[in-house]
């Protein structure tokens, strides 16, 4: 029975899980979303979640106590200056957790983790395909062969 063992272990020996949450929190907070498996997002939640309460403190100790767990000093500063701020005014709950279904190798179940009011990323329009006859083929098919395109770009 595992009566009051907080945490999950992962199958890994205590400095090779601490170096894979350190790792994890550096990419979540470079890229603010990130794709693991379920077990490793459902662990990693709390530790992301003090990160960003430490930051709103905005103190040398608070930064110094980060900086033990993101071990870089670009993502620390980008958390304090930036992530921090947007969530001045809750109270926990900073990161959220979706299924994303299963990893095709072994089927492990894999889940997204991400920040909450992260900034959406411009969105690029999709073009879709120019029509250039009435049937809805694509514009390289509608026009000339391959060849007469050559001789077109060469002359």
């Amino acid at each position: 029975m595992r009566h009051r063992k907080a945490g999950t272990k992962l199958g890994r020996r205590t400095a090779h899980r601490l170096a894979l949450f350190r790792n994890q929190l550096v990419s979540l907070f470079e890229h603010e979303r990130i794709e693991t498996t379920q077990a490793k997002a459902k662990a990693l939640r709390p530790l992301a979640d003090h990160v960003i309460t430490l930051a709103k403190r905005e103190s040398l100790h608070a930064r110094r106590q980060v900086l033990t767990l993101v071990p870089n000093p670009t993502i620390v500063k980008k958390i304090f200056d930036s992530v921090a701020p947007r969530f001045s005014d809750r109270h926990g709950g900073y990161t959220r957790v979706f299924q994303a279904g299963q990893r095709p190798g072994d089927g492990a179940p894999v889940a997204l983790i991400e920040l909450i009011d992260r900034p959406e990323a411009e969105k690029k329009e999709k073009k879709g395909k120019k029509e250039k006859g009435g049937k809805g083929e694509p514009e390289a098919k509608a026009g000339k062969g391959k060849k007469e395109k050559a001789k077109a770009a060469a002359g």
